[in-house]
């Protein structure tokens, strides 16, 4: 027969290691469930953007944009429905600025080579994608984006402590003191003036290390999540093995001596997770007793030494990785799609069927753009919405994207190292106090500057000097672009007005007119946006007022 109580102790126990048990299972059950939606989402977002549903739904990057960017806001480059949009699957902040960056700065010749044999590589590893984003947790909301940067720079700088490893010993030693003498006291070995020793020692130590702890955990405890995604994405990069020089120099870099990248990254999560547990009411006594916001600290600027300065090395492979693998999805998603020929020597740019990246292919018109010795430059003409300003924007967007390393959105293109210039979205300013041709021309000037590096300029003039009186247009126009064909550069400029088209027969052979036109069908205005030798013939200006319901 068992004892009285035995039998209730065993109807205690029974249940709750059922419980404890199925708190195991549920939390499991939550961690699937939680993987397969971002699994889901994962595939909703390349659906959308599949059947152009896309703008709007991810990372605008507008904060990156410059407004003095020579190209960025007239190509839109980012905001909602921008090619950043379109392109940007990181989920790091170095990611994304990485991928804004290479929009933003055109490379060499060698460095787009190696992007686009990564890219290719990486293009069918769809797999290897769909595991970063299962990877870690999500950290937008909360999160200070450039914290992480911030404290990786600190972890840079020398240590403040003269002797770190005498300072923990001391640490470690003073709370075992506290410790001891507390327990000797309640079973009392002795009374409490050795408790009371040990703690007031062990509290003037911890106030004279307070400021150099403090510097150490300044911000610290606000990366919990932003390392668990850092850890999980550099054991993901550590399982890989790569063929192409630019991914095995990326994945090379990861290889240390002893812990990997991602187990030392784990290691401080660790810490910052026992350092956040001060923050616990009921365990606050025994941190006062255990030292123990001075033994982590010290423990983190311990690891600061010994890992610290790899850590900016790290963020910027996880960066550039992520930006290769946002044009390797573009890639995939868009097979048809290829990478551009990158010509040595230029100004170059000689494409078949172009088209705009950013819009549908059901809705995309595609024309073929010559440009190169001796033609240097195309004035377009057309009436209002011919595709005038598409055009420039589809030559513009395109470049950026050859010059990132990306695949373009045309049948072929050959191009030279090239620098673009636009005046798409030139706009006044009350702030700033300048009229929109004021502004123009500020642009235009900026663009001159820019012929004077090595790298020749790829020109997009929309509407040139629209802002003062046709005389003075058409002599400054003229002037302006026989400036920038003496400076070795190439591109487009567009005009309503038709004086400015014999701009080109000025300069022939090195300029030439070409035209959008548009034509009425059952009383509608209809334009077919294809690209035309010569000079538009008529306006659609009045057509479109009285359209709108306007009585001229």
């Amino acid at each position: 027969m068992c004892r009285p109580g035995l039998l209730a102790w065993w109807w205690l126990a029974l249940p709750a290691v059922g419980f404890f048990g199925l708190v195991l299972l549920h939390e499991r059950a939550r961690r699937s469930v939680r993987l397969a939606e971002r699994s889901v989402a994962f595939y909703e977002k390349g659906l959308a953007r599949l059947e152009d549903r896309w703008a709007g739904t991810g990372e605008s990057g507008a904060d990156f944009l410059e407004e003095t960017h020579p190209y960025a806001a007239d190509l839109d480059l980012f905001g909602s429905g921008s090619l950043f949009e379109l392109l940007c699957t990181a989920r790091t902040r170095g990611g994304e600025r990485t991928l804004a960056r290479w929009l933003q700065t055109p490379a060499d010749p060698q460095e787009i080579q190696a992007r686009q044999t990564a890219v290719e590589e990486l293009r069918p590893k769809l797999d290897l994608r769909e595991e970063l984003v299962l990877r870690g947790t999500d950290i937008r909301a909360g999160i200070d984006p450039d914290l992480f940067s911030k404290i990786a720079a600190q972890w840079a700088e020398s240590s403040r402590f003269a002797n770190l490893s005498q300072a923990r010993l001391l640490a470690a030693g003073l709370a075992a003191c506290s410790t001891l003498s507390l327990i000797g006291w309640q079973l009392n070995w002795f009374g409490p003036r050795p408790f009371f020793i040990a703690g007031t020692l062990a509290g003037g130590y911890a106030l004279l290390l307070r400021p150099k702890i403090k510097h150490a955990l300044a911000g610290i405890e606000r990366l919990v999540h932003d390392l668990s995604l850092l850890s999980e994405i550099l054991a993901c990069l550590e399982n890989e093995q790569f063929t192409s020089p630019r991914l095995t120099q990326l994945r090379n870099q990861l290889d240390t001596d002893g812990l990997p990248p991602s187990g030392q990254i784990a290691q401080l999560q660790r810490l910052i997770s026992l350092l956040e547990s001060r923050k616990n009411q009921f365990f606050v006594p025994i941190a006062a007793l255990l030292m123990w916001t001075t033994q982590v600290g010290l423990a983190i600027e311990a690891w600061r030494r010994n890992s610290g300065q790899a850590v900016a090395s790290w963020l910027a492979v996880v960066g550039e990785f992520e930006a290769l693998s946002a044009l390797a999805s573009y890639a995939y998603e868009h097979p048809t799609d290829p990478f551009p020929e990158i010509l040595p020597s230029g100004p170059r740019f000689e494409s078949k069927g172009l088209g705009h990246p950013l819009l549908a292919d059901s809705a995309c018109v595609r024309n073929d753009v010559q440009l190169g010795a001796p033609l240097q430059v195309l004035v377009v003409s057309g009436s209002n919405m011919s595709g005038k300003s598409t055009l420039l924007r589809t030559i513009g967007t395109n470049t950026v994207l050859a010059l990132a390393g990306a695949p373009v959105r045309a049948e072929s293109l050959r191009l030279s190292p090239l620098m673009p210039g636009a005046t798409l979205r030139i706009q006044d300013s009350l702030q700033a106090g300048s009229s929109r041709f004021y502004a123009e021309i500020t642009r235009l000037s900026q663009i001159m500057d820019l012929t004077q590096a090595s790298v020749p300029v790829l020109f997009l003039l929309d509407e040139i000097l629209h802002g003062t009186n046709s005389h003075d247009r058409e002599i400054g126009a003229e002037a302006i672009v026989r400036s920038l064909l003496k400076r070795n550069a190439i591109g487009l400029v567009t005009t309503h007005d038709l004086a400015l088209a014999h701009v080109a027969e000025a300069l022939a052979p090195q300029a030439a007119n070409v035209c959008f036109e548009d034509h009425f069908e059952d009383g509608q205005i209809r334009f077919d946006y294809r690209m035309r030798s010569g000079i538009a013939q008529k306006s659609n200006a009045l057509a479109l007022m009285r359209s709108v319901g306007l009585d001229v």
